[in-house]
């Protein structure tokens, strides 16, 4: 059992929480059970060490199994018990639920993206906030996108925010990094998909249902900027969400969400 918070394992593990550490060794920090447990189902070939206190493994019964399955796959992942203040000193939030892993980052090409006839997909630009982008992450894999890209100018997916925030989606759903959106948007069009932005001055999106049903990608901007008047040059069309009540307007993350699932609800009723 590890059982020193000052250890120089611990505190290598501790420093993922900082971006500059997760860009220089390509890994990543994954915290609580849920977390861990969908890392070790779709991707156990990511997760190279794990750690997890007796309790913890005791009330989640399940990841045991899941880590002697995920070790017939990926015989190099390292597991150990840690007592509680060993996994509050790997970990970057105030409760990680007895559990702590690293995994390999492998964001997906944008040609694998575009060469594999994507349906839906989401691009986000300029999105800082990590909460906002876990939530849109969380939102395509439940609306079935087919991946997530990021530019350059995105907060970074590997942020132990975004990961909490996504509930596992993470695990789920392709997705790339550091894009350029004239370079996405060549791309998307390349491959037959419509390329349309959300943005409060577009066309109502009712009047775009019809549409909907094509191949697409949504273009999400910044939180309180919302996309430049050069990138939304750049889309097929913009389209608003109607506000039929007293609010301003509506979160980020929540706008994309309703035109995702509009989309989903269409390429699924043809």
């Amino acid at each position: 059992m590890l059982d020193n918070p000052r250890a120089a394992r611990v505190k290598t593990i501790r420093k993922l929480s900082q971006r500059n550490e997760r860009r220089d060794t390509g890994r990543f920090l994954l915290e609580g059970p849920q977390a861990v447990r969908e890392a070790l189902t779709y991707r156990p070939e990511l997760v190279e060490q794990l750690f997890a206190t007796p309790t913890a493994l005791e009330k989640h019964g399940d990841i045991r199994t899941l880590i002697t399955d995920a070790q017939t796959q990926n015989p190099d992942l390292e597991w150990d018990y840690a007592d509680e203040a060993v996994i509050d000193a790997m970990s970057d939030t105030v409760t990680p639920q007895g559990f702590v892993a690293v995994a390999r980052q492998n964001p997906t090409a944008l040609k694998d993206i575009f060469g594999s006839e994507p349906k839906l997909v989401v691009v986000c630009e300029e999105v800082r906030d990590p909460g906002n982008l876990g939530t849109i992450i969380r939102a395509a894999d439940a609306a079935g996108a087919d991946a997530v890209i990021l530019t350059g100018r995105t907060v970074d997916p590997f942020n132990p925010k975004v990961v909490r925030s996504t509930t596992g989606s993470l695990f789920h759903v392709p997705f790339a990094v550091d894009a350029d959106l004239a370079d996405v948007i060549g791309r998307a069009r390349g491959a037959g998909v419509q390329v349309l932005a959300a943005d409060v001055k577009g066309d109502d999106i009712l009047e775009a249902r019809g549409s909907l049903a094509n191949p697409t990608a949504w273009v999400f901007g910044n939180e309180a900027r919302g996309l430049t008047d050069e990138s939304l040059a750049l889309v097929d069309r913009a389209l608003k969400l109607p506000i039929y009540g007293h609010a301003e307007s509506l979160n980020l993350a929540t706008a994309a969400s309703v035109c995702l699932y509009e989309t989903a609800f269409a390429q699924r009723s043809v």
